[in-house]
């Protein structure tokens, strides 16, 4: 079963996209869009912003048993050192 998360960031420029973090099989595909019509294409690099976002609502899924801790603890050690 894929998790996945989603947030709106902003660019350099100041426009705005969308985040996509899935995971699956205990590996993560980050993706973003720029706009509503816009095929989604792979983010090259997920930036330590990115990670402490999908860390922050990670764990605010898993009180709402919407996560379990070990699905937790799996996207904490997906993390690059």
């Amino acid at each position: 079963m894929t998790t996945e998360f989603g947030w709106w960031a902003r660019d350099a420029d100041g426009r705005r996209y969308q985040v996509r973090a899935a995971i699956f099989g205990g590996a993560i595909a980050w993706s973003r869009k720029q706009g509503h019509h816009q095929p989604w294409q792979p983010l090259d690099q997920a930036t330590d912003e990115d990670w402490d976002l999908l860390i922050a609502e990670a764990e605010r899924r898993v009180p709402r048993r919407l996560l379990s801790p070990k699905q937790f603890e799996e996207i904490k050690r997906l993390r690059p050192k």
